[in-house]
């Protein structure tokens, strides 16, 4: 007999247990592959989350620099409805017990990253922020009597009736085992797809799962090419790789060759505080040149980076590096999606049933280029908003006779080609080439499948570098070395599944939903 859930969240990082705390007094059902928090991207959060919450800050100047920093692309409207309600949801985190940095009178203690005109970054003990922020959470879950948390559980298909609506999901135990699982509504709450990627900062299970899974049963997406990576991994030999957060930057760290030479001069005039699209692709340069690449905290934090910066001077340690005395090696690493499943400002998707929140989302907010410290941002003031839309709404009946399919599983030697394939030709700086020959290792192993069995890993992969081959210019997170300047206009990236290929579509209009189901 088939489970059911009236409220069904996929996902247990920030965005499906703020929803879930807020969805109260409704029930609702979370499930998640491990237990709470432990595969959660959002734990390894370090910088914080960014509102304007100083006396001179505004959300018109947070929404600003959000669009600048999104490189055209970015929504405006959804650019300031997230700048607008972000001292909202930071308060809600206090009261929840995080325990946000603060200053010797009692404010909050903020942070200055790269494309904030102004410090307005909240964080938790230097670099604590996201663990911080999902412990306070993770017991407020625990402690709700509306919320059951189903562990050990992944996703692998929605469930959809035969008028194309969701329905819940197939969902897998750890046995490898298959079950229903239907709900009035479903929201993926699922993070992004750095693990597509050979060096990355996110869980390495976090693939795009949710892209695929609602590709497959028509959903709208947009931007898919467009992936943030992370100037300052730190470069350790580490899977995933561990993170020198931005604020160090903020804090003054300079990067710097392995002469002590300082390079972000010779490449961007905004230096080490640039957009991290322009910071990455230095970084990338330096660090495949003899010259190498690496963060120099010494003179600028120096010995306090032990308690102001923990988790980066731990990590450190741990690989034989001291901080305090020597250069950190660093790189870039795939750090975040800004493209997904479109919504609309209320989270939800193209179709009936679905919602979608946080990474796997496309709200508009991120364009091109994510400003520091908006992801966050951007999940709880979401989650709130579909919880709003939710908690007292009336949702169709189960549909017990809705279907899915589990694809096959991808094995691990064709994943680890994958990543380094991804890695090398769709990653912080790409061609016509080099994209071309991976679309075509890319379709050898897709051809190996039935159509419906095809790896999620594959079919998220393959989107990615159709989108990105179709964007033949250099915008933000996407560069192209064969179209290193910016088209005159700047546009998004739509397309959905037709058939058994993708469909671009121009910018929608309000019949979106009619242009999708056509």
């Amino acid at each position: 007999m088939s489970e059911r859930a009236d409220i069904l969240i996929v996902g247990a990082g920030l965005a499906g247990l703020f929803l879930a705390l807020r969805l109260a007094p409704r029930k609702c059902t979370v499930i998640c592959p491990a237990p709470i928090g432990q595969a959660a991207s959002s734990t390894w959060a370090q910088g914080g989350l960014a509102a304007a919450l100083s006396p001179d800050d505004s959300p018109e100047d947070h929404a600003r620099d959000t669009v600048l920093a999104g490189d055209g692309l970015v929504d405006p409207v959804t650019a300031q409805l997230i700048a607008e309600a972000g001292p909202k949801r930071v308060r809600d985190l206090i009261a929840l017990g995080v325990p946000f940095d603060r200053t010797p009178e009692g404010a909050l203690a903020l942070s200055l990253e790269a494309a904030h005109s102004k410090p307005r970054v909240a964080r938790v003990a230097g670099d604590l922020a996201g663990k911080a922020i999902m412990e306070a959470i993770a017991a407020a879950v625990n402690a709700a009597e509306h919320i059951e948390i189903r562990d050990g559980l992944k996703a692998v298909s929605l469930l959809t009736g035969k008028k194309g609506q969701v329905a819940g999901i197939l969902a897998e135990n750890s046995d490898g085992e298959t079950a229903p699982i239907h709900a009035r509504e479903t929201v993926f709450c699922t993070g992004g797809s750095g693990g597509l990627f050979r060096v990355t900062t996110n869980p390495r299970e976090s693939r795009g799962d949710a892209i695929a899974m609602a590709y497959e049963v028509g959903a709208l997406l947009s931007d898919l090419e467009f992936i943030q990576f992370h100037p300052t991994a730190i470069d350790i030999d580490r899977d995933p790789a561990p993170l020198a957060t931005e604020a160090l930057r903020g804090e003054g760290a300079r990067l710097i060759n392995k002469d002590g030479t300082l390079f972000m001069p010779r490449h961007d005039p905004e230096g080490e505080l640039a957009p991290r699209d322009r910071v990455a692709r230095a970084v990338h340069i330096e660090a495949l040149s003899d010259r190498k690449a690496f963060l120099d905290t010494r003179e600028t934090i120096g010995d306090e980076i032990e308690h102001h910066f923990p988790t980066v001077f731990a990590t450190c340690m741990s690989g034989g590096i001291d901080p305090r005395i020597a250069p950190i090696p660093v790189a870039p690493a795939a750090h975040y999606h800004m493209g997904g499943i479109v919504t609309d400002l209320w989270g939800r998707t193209t179709l009936k049933g679905l919602s979608a929140c946080g990474e796997c989302s496309s709200t508009g907010a991120h364009g091109a280029n994510r400003l520091a410290s908006n992801s966050l941002l951007e999940a709880v003031v979401y989650a709130a908003r579909i919880a709003d839309r939710l908690r007292d709404s009336d949702l169709p009946e189960f549909d017990l006779d809705a279907e899915g399919h589990a694809p096959e599983a991808l094995d691990d030697e064709t994943l680890q080609a994958l990543r380094a394939e991804m890695a090398v030709s769709c990653g912080v700086v790409r061609s016509e080439d080099s994209l071309s020959n991976l679309s075509e290792w890319l379709d050898a192993k897709m051809t190996a499948y039935a159509e419906a069995d095809i790896p999620r890993a594959l079919v998220v992969s393959d989107l990615i570098v159709k989108s990105a081959l179709r964007r033949t210019e250099s915008r933000g997170g996407h560069f192209r070395s064969d179209f290193p300047t910016a088209a005159a206009k700047a546009e998004r990236t739509f397309l959905y599944k037709h058939g058994v290929a993708p469909v671009f579509i121009d910018t929608p209009d309000q019949t979106l939903s009619e242009k999708v189901s056509a």
